[in-house]
């Protein structure tokens, strides 16, 4: 558009400032027609200027609303046939981190619970076997010691077990809801380029389509010289100088 407006402004000026002036008859017709010509086909093109101003424009409003769906709510396809619009508080960013850091937090906490468990888990081994070497020949009171201390231990590593397999089930609920996040986020984000890559597509579809309009353009204005430089004839534009300018047969 820059360039467009350029050439066309410094065309007209050109054109305002040839000469000529001084050529007479056909000939001037000729000048006088390229000047107007030249003038109108720099016009031509600083109007060309703002048509391709209005079409970036338009690029930019566009690429300005997909800007602001990145963030808000998009009809997103579906495996079914119907659409699930989100909510335009539903900021697909924001989402994503929140489930993210959900996520690694769950996993942080199952993994401390595994750990849990499997100390526990060794405890009561150990309370079992000790208690295994205590039974046969040791002193009653410290064979139920170490029976009471077994029976808690197995008790704690079962309560580990199942604190452990909770953290693993809410582990899996946030995985599959990270998954799903993903997923529709992807599905949005195609579908925004897919209209991108249209929109743009068929704007330089339409500039091109502009450009070569306006190849044709020139070329009929510049005809119009050509028709006049057609009708100049230098033989009656001498004799026309001659009949002006004559101070009659005879020499001086």
């Amino acid at each position: 558009a820059q360039a467009e407006e350029r050439y066309g402004k410094e065309l007209v000026q050109i054109a305002r400032k040839a000469g000529g002036q001084t050529e007479i008859n056909s000939l001037r017709a000729s000048f006088d027609s390229l000047k107007q010509q030249m003038e109108n086909v720099g016009s031509s093109h600083i109007q060309l200027a703002l048509t391709l101003r209005e079409e970036l424009r338009s690029l930019e409003e566009f690429r300005e609303r997909q800007k602001e769906q990145r963030k808000k709510g998009m009809a997103v396809p579906r495996q079914s046939d119907c659409m699930e619009v989100r909510s335009p508080s539903w900021e697909y960013e924001a989402v994503m981190d929140r489930v993210q850091k959900s996520k690694l937090s769950l996993y942080k906490k199952a993994m401390e619970s595994k750990k849990t468990y499997e100390q526990k888990c060794r405890d009561a081994d150990d309370a079992e076997q000790a208690f295994e070497r205590i039974s046969a020949n040791g002193p009653q009171k410290q064979v139920e010691k170490s029976q009471n201390k077994a029976r808690q231990c197995k008790d704690s590593a079962t309560e580990a077990e199942r604190v452990y397999r909770q953290s693993i089930a809410q582990l899996e609920k946030v995985r599959a809801e990270w998954e799903q996040e993903h997923r529709t986020t992807c599905e949005a984000f195609q579908l925004q380029e897919f209209d991108r890559l249209t929109i743009l597509r068929n704007a330089l579809w339409v500039h091109s389509n502009q450009l070569s309009m306006q190849c044709v353009k020139d070329d009929e204005l510049y005809e119009e010289v050509r028709l006049m430089l057609e009708g100049c004839s230098i033989d009656a534009d001498i004799d026309g100088f001659i009949q002006a300018k004559s101070t009659g047969t005879e020499p001086p």
